[in-house]
């Protein structure tokens, strides 16, 4: 477990606009920051963060939180594993003991298998420096292709040596497991059980993911053995912690110049990538020649709109070009294409220009999507007229899933000139295959909401089951404590005869409990000015107050969640330099930090029943105190209903004692309700 004085080192340095940037491009609006949700398929900036109270969240879909809860929903990593992600990025040394085997056993399987991953790539690292034949044949073939050693470290390149067992036999002294090894990929099993090295005798390009984890391995023949292999790229199988169709290769060392550039090249291999890192070019991802897929292109428009598609000027290239675009028009981003000149690819092209003179020429000669699909198919088909008709049909259905209904009509306009024909017509067209698209899309919610539905009624082992949910490790929580006893304060008397409340929660009771927690997670430091029991002044703290308050009335929350914040503040309140909404929002019980994140957040308003004229927090006290009695009210209504209904039950009615006892239980919570009116005026309607 990690030190509390650690967790607070970790969050205090963690800034939340700092963190969420690593994985969302941001925009200040005032005082706050938004961007693309990256917790769902967000089309318009809904993700707030706010740097003042150092929280975000989403409006749209409600995930959100501190920093570490950013970091355990967007990682999918428990509670301890998000503390270790912030504290490397911002240089916090972690003192953690040194597992032993059984505790590494015991390690959630996620996390084993990252642990792995980054263990084997300082290996092929490791070796490709330190051995002979690493340095030899690894490191020979990647300067060999002109790769300074500063682009060699920033990928974590490495060389696998030529041995069946070399890696994973030193795996296995480390202590990792052999399951992990084949889970992770790095190994392979043959028929009879045995294991070997999946990338024996390649160069290793170590794919990272958004937040640069080491998720999986690409590995390539060296030139001088391609002759004959059947594989030249070997890659790492889809895994638990790897999704090939969600990763782009780069995207780690690529984001942050992406959102200042607000633009992205895609390319197709490892080496185009590292070639234009290398000119000065850092907006860069590869798809490794596999058609992009909205997961990855929901990745791209967390940080930029626009995308440039860099493609050799051959048929392939040109074809290449053409696949997936609509996917990328359908999700709102601007796509360009550029065709290099014929016998260059990104690699080679990158290697004769400098950066200046690679945006120059980019400039110069990319061209917007739609209108090169027009200008391609249009030399394609010009003499023959059905060939024609198609391929209109064909840029009409790419326009049409634009979700911009006025670049949609430009592209309309535009196209219309080309081909020489009506732009009523076309976008007649248009209109129609938009409308097809909708439809489609409101079928897709649907079966979406009927499966929901169905998921829903299925226990929670069966939807794990059905659904394949990825396994995650437990979070440790902090226990509840046991209420101190109250300090000398004297509140109102108003209930003085013990309340036989309802276990169940009702939504106006948690509501008001709502509101009040509200006010103590942001001011439950707050210094009171009251008289204890000799009339003489004190002083106390507003969570004091609430907790005193209602135990004075022998009252307790109907929320569990919100009775074990109240515990846990009323038990730190006194702690050196307390407060209470660090107290709450860095509690490592989850739950409770969530919670805290949503109630400190500006969106939330108390309520609009009392109009404040001055600032909220001079305001928390006689607002809390009005709060205070209003919750009271609800219970003692909630008693007088259940008790007027009891003279209605036959035990009761044909009982004369039971009879006495309801009826003298409804006076003196009808003298209680009388004394709650009078503090709140005409707000109590006395029947």
């Amino acid at each position: 477990m990690i030190p509390q004085s650690t967790i607070d080192r970790i969050i205090d340095a963690a800034n939340i606009v700092d963190v969420v940037s690593d994985y969302v491009k941001l925009r200040r609006t005032g005082a706050s920051y938004k961007g693309l949700c990256p917790f769902h398929d967000d089309k318009t900036p809904s993700f707030s963060v706010s740097p003042a109270r150092g929280v975000c969240k989403c409006f749209s879909c409600g995930k959100g939180g501190n920093a570490v809860h950013f970091m355990m929903e967007v990682e999918q990593v428990p509670y301890v594993e998000a503390l270790r992600l912030l504290a490397k990025k911002y240089g916090i040394p972690v003192e953690e003991e040194k597992m032993t085997d059984e505790q590494r056993q015991r390690m959630d399987e996620r996390e084993s298998m990252f642990a792995i991953n980054e263990w084997a790539s300082k290996y092929f690292s490791q070796t490709m420096q330190n051995n002979p034949d690493g340095r030899a044949i690894g490191l020979a073939y990647f300067r060999s292709r002109g790769f300074r050693d500063d682009i060699i470290a920033k990928f974590k390149l490495g060389f696998c040596l030529d041995s069946p067992n070399a890696m994973s036999d030193e795996a296995k002294k480390k202590g990792y497991q052999e399951k992990y090894l084949v889970n992770t990929g790095l190994c392979g099993k043959r028929d009879n059980g045995s294991i070997y090295d999946r990338f024996r005798g390649r160069a290793i390009f170590p794919w990272l993911n958004v937040s640069g984890k080491v998720v999986a391995f690409g590995g390539r023949v060296l030139d001088a053995r391609t002759k004959g292999v059947n594989q030249k790229y070997v890659n790492s199988p889809d895994s638990l912690i790897y999704h090939k169709a969600n990763e782009l290769y780069g995207i780690f060392q690529a984001k942050k110049q992406i959102a200042k550039e607000d633009l992205v090249y895609m390319v197709e291999g490892y080496t185009d990538v590292l070639a234009m890192h290398q000119c000065g070019i850092e907006n860069v991802v590869a798809n490794s020649g596999t058609a992009l897929n909205e997961a990855q292109i929901r990745l791209l428009h967390r940080f930029t709109n626009n995308i440039t598609l860099l493609y050799d000027g051959d048929e392939a290239g040109i074809h290449a070009a053409t696949r997936s675009t609509d996917m990328l028009l359908a999700e709102g981003m601007n796509v360009r294409i550029l065709l290099l000149p014929d016998g260059d690819d990104p690699d080679s092209f990158s290697r004769k220009h400098n950066a200046e003179e690679f945006k120059a020429y980019v400039d110069a000669h990319q061209t917007d999507f739609i209108l090169f699909k027009t200008n391609l198919l249009m030399k394609d088909s010009q003499r023959d007229p059905i060939k024609f008709a198609k391929m209109t049909e064909d840029i009409l259905k790419s326009i049409a899933v634009i979700p911009d209904e006025i670049i949609r009509s430009t592209y309309v306009h535009e196209c219309a000139e080309i081909l020489n024909r009506d732009e009523a017509l076309l976008l007649r067209n248009a209109n129609k295959n938009r409308i097809a698209i909708l439809e489609n899309l409101k079928k897709e919610a649907q079966r979406e909401r009927e499966r929901e539905e169905r998921l829903s009624k299925l226990s929670e082992a069966e939807r794990v089951q059905e659904e394949e949910q990825e396994a995650t490790g437990n979070i440790e929580t902090t226990p509840a404590v046991e209420p101190i006893e109250p300090i000398n304060q004297t509140p109102s008397p108003i209930i003085s005869t013990p309340l036989q409340l309802k276990e169940e929660s009702s939504e106006r009771f948690i509501g008001l409990e709502r509101m009040m927690m509200t006010l103590i997670t942001r001011y439950g430091e707050k210094d009171i000015q009251g008289v204890d029991a000799e009339g003489n002044d004190t002083h106390i703290s507003l969570v004091e107050f609430v907790h005193n308050d209602l135990l004075f009335d022998g009252i307790k929350l109907r929320s569990p969640l919100y009775t074990k914040m109240l515990s846990q503040t009323i038990q730190h309140v006194h702690d050196e330099g307390f407060i209470a909404s660090k107290f709450l929002l860095n509690n490592q019980d989850v739950e409770i930090s969530r919670e805290a994140a949503d109630l400190v957040e500006d969106r939330y308003q108390l309520s609009k029943t009392y109009q404040m004229t001055q600032s909220e927090e001079d305001m928390s006290v006689p607002y809390l105190e009005r709060l205070l009695l209003d919750y009271k009210n609800a219970i003692v209504e909630e008693e007088l209903k259940k008790c007027n209904a009891d003279l209605t039950r036959p035990e009761v009615k044909n009982n004369a004692e039971k009879m006495m006892e309801t009826l003298r239980r409804i006076n003196e919570l009808s003298g209680v309700r009388r004394n709650l009116a009078k503090l709140l005026g005409d707000r109590v309607m006395v029947k």
